[in-house]
């Protein structure tokens, strides 16, 4: 049976090319009759699941090997190397890596890689992506399927604990996190196997053979990877891998334990030395150099839309001095929402909201920033509830089974939203309906925030906020689509949701919001992305949309080569058509004379100029 997670996408082959029926039931992998080995074919047996959540139930096992995980980042003060090509190397100034919630705590030390260990790193990427590229997809699949293993089970409570810790994830939303994680080590191959059963068009066999092999790009990838999720992070790392290039991982400084236990498990589930090398660095100045750098062959990336114009720029400016043209693919963010009918279920739209936009203090890529309510449930049936339970959500230590959500990631996150807040409480057309303090004496931490807006013309409305606030717009029910249209112009976002019965409306919405959101969620929250079932992505000044948990965004790491074998090839020159052809044929045995035959006017008239 063919993997479930990319059915669609090789069905859609097979009713294009008919012939590619056979290449999805496995095959000798041979170009040609005698051919070398260039390809693979994979038998599709093996349906892939996502990972089962754990529910860590007061004294169940998983609860148990999680406290004592948690115990052990506590207690301990990891140093983390620069690893290049197997070697460890230290930066020049030491650094530290403290729980968001507790300052006084440091988890972690290491250091940023200077400009040289950077450029070592790329030169020993290069030479390790050669040999990389050469290894047999089916070795690489199953690398990653014992990663799977491994992260799912003997690294599981090691990870959760440093996300908890170090990331400031409560309980659930670090198990998630791992979830995902181990979903892309499963996903992913099943994608290349599906990917690498495609073949052209063969529609002669007994004349030629056509073959397509992935092969990875030339040069190195740099990845770029985020705080707020571990998944994600190696998913921009390790996918590149996969598809046969080597990568220079730049963690983020605020994930950097959960990051570094990521690489091990995979050092340990057999990729070799150099493929991914472990650099962190100064943003700036690992941007610098990788993108100076002519061997550079793509960049992975997820973090804001900013800096990911900013290295855009920076590409671009060096564009002559490159051997490639770098791929770039990058996820920053954006403005997701809820939009709210007035046939919704009031109920569903709060718990939906509250969780899209308070889970993770507001910290994932697709939290929900603002609410848009009809005014007919805002005042009674929306608002008190809304503002009830936001008002009670436990903000505290992150390890606390109670609470909701924990402190902000660091230091230049709370400064940005405490900017935020203040140009709130002066600004004449915002009313903070709940929350709006922040301290930062222990941890930085930032109370769940309700603001209302009047006008949607309003920063609040249309930027990016990245933090624990929901802005609330309340419109006129008479003028929804008005309201909408006004939306989908201002908000652009990884996802939005909207809230309905109305079928009618829900049409209306997927017509309304088809460019804005690269994802569109129907009675469900902001945050709901599964891999191989919700593929997040999205376009406009968001990101380049390459859909990450999924077989697309496999392609993006690839330069395919296509390779044709003739075996009856053309032995005549001429054709058919031609009376040249048929004098040929009849004085063949007078090669000389045609040879030395003047040619007429007609032929000295069409004859080309090159």
């Amino acid at each position: 049976m063919m993997s479930r997670v990319a059915h669609g996408i090789v069905s859609n082959m097979r009713s294009i090319l008919p012939r590619l029926e056979a290449s999805t039931k496995g095959g000798s992998g041979l170009i040609g009759r005698k051919g070398a080995q260039l390809t693979e074919h994979f038998e599709l047996d093996e349906p892939v699941a996502n990972e089962e959540l754990l529910q860590y139930t007061p004294g169940s096992p998983e609860r148990k090997e999680l406290e004592s995980a948690l115990l052990g980042v506590l207690n301990r003060v990891k140093h983390i190397p620069i690893v290049i090509n197997g070697q460890e190397f230290s930066g020049d100034h030491e650094l530290q890596q403290v729980p968001p919630f507790d300052l006084c705590q440091p988890i972690a030390r290491y250091s940023h890689a200077h400009r040289v260990l950077i450029q070592s790193a790329i030169e020993k990427s290069v030479e390790a992506q050669e040999a990389w590229d050469k290894t047999k997809l089916s070795d690489r699949i199953k690398i990653w399927e014992r990663a799977a293993e491994l992260i799912s089970e003997q690294y599981r409570y090691k990870i959760i604990a440093a996300t908890m810790i170090g990331q400031g994830k409560t309980l659930r939303q670090a198990e998630m996190d791992v979830a995902e994680l181990v979903d892309f080590m499963r996903f992913t191959p099943a994608f290349l196997r599906d990917l690498a059963n495609y073949e052209p068009v063969n529609d002669c066999p007994d004349s030629c053979k056509n073959t397509m092999r992935l092969r990875g790009l030339t040069g190195f990838v740099a990845a770029i990877s985020p705080f707020n999720y571990t998944g994600i992070a190696a998913n921009l790392v390790y996918t590149p891998a996969l598809m046969g290039n080597a990568v220079l991982w730049k963690p983020s400084d605020s994930a950097i334990l959960s990051n570094w236990y990521v690489f091990k498990a995979m050092l340990e589930a057999g990729v070799p030395e150099g493929v991914v090398n472990f650099v962190p660095a100064e943003e700036k100045n690992f941007a610098n150099v990788v993108t100076q750098h002519p061997k550079l062959a793509g960049i992975s990336f997820t973090g804001t839309s900013s800096v990911l114009k900013v290295l855009w720029q920076l590409v671009a400016q060096n564009i002559n001095q490159y051997e490639n043209y770098p791929r770039l693919i990058g996820e920053g963010g954006g403005k997701n929402f809820h939009f709210v009918h007035p046939s919704a279920e009031p109920e569903t739209a709060v718990a939906c909201t509250i969780r899209a936009a308070f889970e993770y203090a507001g910290q994932k890529c697709s939290s929900c920033s603002m609410l848009y309510v009809p005014e007919s449930l805002w005042e009674e049936k929306i608002k008190e509830p809304l503002l009830q339970i936001t008002s009670s959500l436990y903000v505290g230590q992150a390890t606390y089974c109670d609470c909701f959500c924990s402190a902000v990631i660091n230091r230049r996150a709370y400064d940005r939203i405490f900017m935020w807040l203040k140009y709130i409480s002066q600004c004449p057309n915002c009313h903070i309906l709940t929350g709006g303090k922040c301290d930062k004496k222990r941890g930085y931490f930032v109370d769940p925030t309700v603001v209302q807006v009047m006008d949607l013309d309003n920063l609040i409305c249309k930027e990016e906020l990245l933090g624990p606030i929901l802005g609330v717009y309340v419109y006129p029910d008479h003028k929804l689509e008005e309201t909408m249209s006004k939306v989908a112009e201002i908000n652009h976002g990884l996802i939005g949701s909207v809230f309905a019965q109305d079928t009618n409306f829900i049409r209306e919405a997927f017509e309304a919001f088809r460019f804005n959101v690269g994802n569109l969620n129907v009675n469900d929250k902001s945050t709901c992305s599964r891999v191989g079932q919700q593929p997040f992505g999205a376009g406009h000044v968001t990101g380049t949309s390459d859909k990450l948990g999924s077989p697309h965004s496999l392609l993006r790491w690839t330069s395919p080569q296509v390779i044709k074998e003739s075996y009856k090839p053309h032995v005549n020159v001429y054709y058919p058509y031609m009376q040249v052809s048929e004098q040929w044929k009849s004085n063949s045995s007078k090669k000389d004379d045609i040879v030395h035959k003047e040619p007429s006017a007609l032929e000295e008239e069409d004859k080309p100029v090159s």
